[in-house]
């Protein structure tokens, strides 16, 4: 591309954690964009990696570091032209930080873009829906409190309902499954107060749309693709996508 012409940063997007997710965040980019051409549309370069090792194995089970992996790919997207990075994972910035490290290729956080939105909207209480990663490495949780938010987790049982969903429904392709145990944890979070609940797991929105899930949801994912669009100087659609 001559960069004399070049009108929109690229996009870089480091994916297949997992591979649905990554397909999530590209098609919202993409449906946020306002266009009336091809060729108004953003310039994305997209490495699907799914052999990340598993981060929540990492961070919980002392697994196998998934940093450097994560760094050979992002080199990918630096090499393919990609002038920022964005990641469809959640519990992956963990490790992300110690890529910025050593690789100069900018991240937009998903995880400081959700809180920073929650506090625009001047929520005081947010329940977390996340891998058991996520909520060890304390990603929304700190992000929260540094921003005045309160946040909630869900208890012990519940979380094992998230981690189910996420996992052997949603990763592993078994949509025959009756949402009732997460819908429980949702209410419930709710009833304790939680005026927003953050789909902390990219396979979270997915699943909400499959299963008709009902909340005061905050999707991380679509506020990620907004940001994207914005950084890579497109306009946002006047129809912009919403999770109600």
């Amino acid at each position: 591309m001559n960069e004399e012409k070049k009108k929109y940063k690229v996009i870089g997007m480091l994916g297949g954690m997992g591979p649905l997710a990554t397909i999530d965040l590209f098609d919202k980019i993409v449906r946020l964009t306002k266009a009336d051409a091809d060729q108004e549309h953003l310039p994305i370069v997209i490495v699907n990696w799914p052999q990340v090792p598993d981060r929540t194995e990492a961070i919980l089970k002392g697994g196998e570091d998934p940093t450097d992996t994560l760094l050979m790919v992002a080199a990918k997207l630096k090499a393919a032209g990609a002038d920022f990075m964005i990641v469809p994972c959640n519990n992956s910035h963990v490790f992300l930080k110690r890529v910025n490290d050593r690789l100069p290729l900018p991240l937009l956080s998903m995880i400081d873009i959700t809180a920073d939105r929650l506090k625009e909207d001047g929520v005081k209480v947010a329940g977390i829906l996340a891998t058991s990663g996520t909520l060890a490495a304390g990603l929304y949780k700190d992000a929260l409190i540094a921003r005045g938010i309160e946040p909630l987790e869900p208890h012990e049982k519940e979380q094992a309902a998230v981690m189910h969903v996420i996992y052997d429904v949603i990763k592993a392709g078994r949509f025959n499954y009756d949402p009732t145990p997460i819908k429980e944890v949702i209410s419930a979070l709710q009833e304790r107060g939680a005026t927003r609940l953050i789909l902390g797991c990219t396979e979270l929105p997915l699943a909400v749309r499959k299963f008709d899930l009902s909340g005061a949801f905050i999707d991380p994912t679509l506020e990620l693709a907004k940001a994207a669009v914005r950084e890579a100087g497109g306009v946002l659609a006047d129809d912009m996508l919403r999770i109600e």
